[in-house]
This record gives structure tokens, C-alpha cells and sequence, in this order.
């Protein structure tokens, strides 16, 4: 049980857990890299919080990636490489159930992705922690849910083919069908302040898991296409052509316009998360709510994403698959806030160059809500709560790992060794979703080269051998034969 330890008689923070979806490094407002890029309730988090500026999810893709992130530990320990091998980590608590021990009030709003999760197992919000729930299960909809058409008509309307790979099954409230044609990403921000309100004068614990800005982002609602002078685009008819084809005109090179829909649904992300950010300062609750903003993965380029400086794209162990926004705010608590900042200066944002994963979420969110260290002993992850707060020689990652069985990866200090098969994964990526993996050995210095441009493997071959062995080792460690 996550036993909470003893605490100063105040109450114990509220924590809000955004995850985005494919969302590129580059493409945050403040970062100044494309000026197109608008994302003012983002840039108010960076500017009041801390930015890891090397943060790092487990797998370049979105199922196993969630899955590590839900159960604190590298999702290769049970099998979970790539999209035919994730699970949900059933023989593991889940961070909801830990929160519920601590007597957190819970809640879970937008997708749901652990692999091949059915409605009622123990994938699904409702079983496991959230007392809460309204989402669509990705898994059973082509690992996507789309943005404007969830309900039992579209299904009918679209067919079996199409309503599978369109995603417009309804959504589920428990576990109860919940039909919605409307805006999903404006749902899940009206629910979640709704679940706010609705506890302001208990401790929560509140995920939210927008599909934006996951393709296919044309997927925008009338009056935003004509305020933004863009074409409707058609989801897929099987009476018209092939998906596969169809597929290839609606992502990167194909779409036109394609950055214009991907930077609109990031926008309208991004307002719905700066309204959520209203809600809590208008109860008085900003200061002593956590907020933690990621992604489940590197930006897809083939969905306009831009990962500007890195390298490489989702699917990809290049820094561009595997590097992410990484955004956490606590003023109470330490974590950023306008408390240090010297008066009528500007907010006191930080930002730390420190190893981070998205596995330290559960030590480092359940060790700020107070709860026993035996309740994340299970984890590899590192509880950064002093790292945040910015004390010196807070405990951190030696290195970190990455294995889809078609291409490992491994970072120790600055040195990254990073190998990918010449097969059929390979080859496929590239053909439909225009990913170029790098096959072979490639050795990168990050501090000097964080575009990996320059393979140092042949002027440094013992490093290869023993960034290898570390990678090797670390396989014996989490079960891979």
C-alpha cells in the first residue's frame, strides 16, 4: 500500500497529468524556433515552472511508451517492445491506485493506449484506479481516436473498415458507451475543469490524455477551418480507394496545408490547457497543484511535426523519436512559481539540463503527494523532486535504455550508442511512414552533437564495445533473452 508519510498539517497537492500525443520538441512557442508556432498556455507553464530540456520517454512510439509510464518500470520487463508486443501492466500497481491509497480523489479524460486493450479489462481506466473515467480505447481503433466523430450513428455511417481506421467508435464513461459528435479536445478540457470544480476542496489526481496533435489533424471543426482558411479534407471512404494510399496523400509530403492543421490542433490543445490553468487560479488552487505536461513520443514529421534541433522522427531511436517536451509546475512546492523571482521581475522559470525520463513520474509525483519510498520501490524510476527544486547533487540517472528488438539504443552521460537492423521494421517505416531509423552502430557525443550529424563508432570503438555491454547487461536485467 502507498502509505502516506508523515506531513506538515497542510494539505497534500493536487496533480494534473497531461499527456499530449506526437506533439515535436521544436514546436513550442517559446522556444522561438517557427514563429507559426502559438502556444501561449504552454509558454505561461514553462515561464512559472521548470523545463527538462533532455527528457526522455521509453519506446518512440505510444503504446509501450504509456505503459512504462503507467507502472513506473521499462515496459520491456513484460514483453512490451513495439506495437504487437505492448500490454498494460496488469501484475503492477498502476500510479491511479497509488494516488486512490493516498486518499486522491481520480480521474482519467481522452485516450487510452497500452496495446490491445478490450473494453472492461484492466487496461481501461475504470479498473485500475481512476474512480473517474471518460476516454476511447486507441487499440481497438488503430491506435488513434479521432477528433470530431464518436458515436454509434458515425459508426453505422462510416462502416466497419472505415469506423476502425477513422476511430469513431463512441467514447466510454466507465464503462458505458458515451456518444459524442463534437470537439473532442474542447471535451476533455471542459471535463477536466469540470472534475476540478467538482474537488477543489480535496486532493486529486487528474490525467489528462488529448489526442492532439496524433494525425490526422485535418480533422478540425467547420468554424475553425474557415477562420483559418483551410480546405475540408475527407476522411477515408473504402469505397473510394485503398487506406494505404488514401494514407500516403494525407501525411507529410502528401497533405497540403498539412503544418497549417497540425499547428491549428496544436493551438486549440494548448488553449484548452491554458483554461484548465484559469480554473486553478481561480479556486486558489495553482500554487499547491503539481502540473506536469509531456508526450507520449518523439514528433512524427509525417504529421508535420518539427523536432528541430534533434534528429530523426516517431518510430525512430534518433533524439527526435525518443526526446521530449517536458514542462512541471509547483509553486507550493518549489517547482518553479513567481515566489522567487525578485520583485516586479519576471517569473521564476527554470529549466535543467538533467537526465529525465517519463518512468520518474511515478517516485517523483506520488514522493510530492507524501506517500512511503516503499510505494515506488518497484520503479526505475528516480524520484526528481530535489532535482527540481533545484538542489545540488540530487540523485539521477546513470544512463538510459531504450529496446524495440529491431533497434536498441543506449545513453551514458553525454555518449549515446545507437544500433537499428536492416530488415523488414526498417524498411517498412520508411515506406509508409517516411522514417528513416539509421540502420547499424551509430555513436554520437550529445553535448557536442545533439543532431547527431557526426558517427564517432570508428575513432572510438571501445566505447562502442562498452556502451554495448551496458546494453547488454541491462537486457539480462529486465528479461530480454
Amino acid at each position: 500500500m502507498a502509505r502516506a508519510s508523515s506531513l506538515p498539517n497542510t494539505r497534500r497537492p493536487n496533480v494534473v497529468l497531461i499527456v499530449s500525443d506526437d506533439h515535436g520538441y521544436a514546436d513550442r512557442g517559446a522556444l522561438g524556433i517557427d514563429p507559426q508556432v502559438r502556444t501561449p498556455g504552454l509558454d505561461r507553464l514553462a515561464a512559472t515552472g521548470v523545463t527538462c530540456s533532455q527528457a526522455y520517454v521509453t519506446a518512440p512510439i505510444c503504446s509501450p511508451s504509456r505503459a512504462g509510464l503507467i507502472g513506473g518500470q521499462y515496459q520491456q520487463r513484460w514483453g512490451a517492445r513495439w506495437f504487437d508486443t505492448s500490454a498494460f501492466p496488469d501484475h503492477l500497481p498502476s500510479l491511479a491506485e497509488r494516488f486512490t491509497d493516498l486518499g486522491y480523489a481520480t480521474g482519467y479524460l481522452g485516450k487510452v493506449h497500452y496495446g490491445g486493450e478490450g473494453r472492461g479489462d484492466r487496461a481501461c481506466p475504470p479498473h485500475h484506479g481512476f474512480a473517474e473515467s471518460w476516454y476511447g480505447l486507441a487499440g481497438q481503433q488503430m491506435g488513434r481516436l479521432n477528433y470530431l466523430h464518436h458515436s454509434k450513428a458515425a459508426v453505422e455511417r462510416y462502416g466497419p473498415e472505415a469506423s476502425w481506421r477513422m476511430a469513431v467508435k463512441p467514447m466510454l464513461d466507465g464503462d458505458e458507451e458515451s456518444d459524442l459528435e463534437g470537439f473532442l479536445t474542447d471535451e476533455i478540457g471542459a471535463r477536466a475543469r469540470d472534475f476540478v470544480a467538482r474537488h477543489e476542496d480535496e486532493p486529486f489526481f487528474l490525467m489528462m490524455a488529448f489526442n492532439a496533435v496524433h494525425n490526422f489533424c485535418f480533422q478540425l471543426p467547420e468554424e475553425e477551418l474557415v477562420k483559418r482558411g483551410l480546405a475540408k479534407v475527407d476522411d477515408w471512404d473504402p469505397s473510394v480507394s485503398e487506406y494505404v494510399d488514401w494514407y500516403d496523400g494525407a501525411i507529410w509530403p502528401g497533405l497540403p496545408d498539412g503544418r497549417a492543421y497540425y499547428l491549428a490542433q496544436l493551438e486549440l490543445m494548448d488553449a484548452q490547457i491554458g483554461r484548465l490553468l484559469d480554473e486553478l487560479e481561480s479556486r486558489g488552487l495553482a500554487d499547491d497543484t503539481i502540473v506536469v505536461y509531456t508526450t507520449d513520443n518523439g514528433g512524427s514529421t509525417c504529421n508535420f511535426g518539427v523536432n528541430t534541433p534533434l534528429r530523426g522522427t516517431k518510430y525512430t531511436l534518433w533524439e527526435g523519436g525518443i526526446r521530449v517536451p517536458f514542462l512541471v509546475r509547483w509553486p507550493a512546492g518549489g517547482v518553479g512559481g513567481a515566489s522567487g523571482a525578485a520583485p516586479g521581475g519576471p517569473p521564476d522559470a527554470r529549466s535543467t539540463d538533467r537526465l529525465v525520463s517519463t518512468l520518474d513520474l511515478y517516485p517523483t509525483l506520488l514522493s510530492a503527494a507524501g506517500a512511503d519510498p516503499a510505494a515506488w520501490e518497484h520503479s526505475d524510476g528516480v524520484d526528481q523532486l530535489p532535482a527540481l527544486r533545484g538542489e545540488p547533487d540530487a540523485p539521477g540517472h546513470d544512463a538510459l535504455h531504450w529496446d524495440c528488438g529491431f533497434q536498441w539504443a543506449v545513453r551514458f552521460g553525454d555518449w549515446k550508442l545507437r544500433h537499428a537492423d536492416d530488415g523488414p521494421h526498417a524498411q517498412a517505416l520508411l515506406r509508409t511512414e517516411h522514417a528513416e531509423v539509421g540502420v547499424g552502430d551509430r555513436l554520437t557525443h550529445l553535448g557536442e552533437d545533439v543532431g547527431e550529424e557526426r558517427d564517432l563508432a570508428a575513432e572510438h570503438p571501445e566505447l562502442v564495445a562498452e556502451l554495448t555491454a551496458r546494453h547488454r547487461a541491462w537486457q539480462a536485467e529486465v528479461g530480454i533473452g
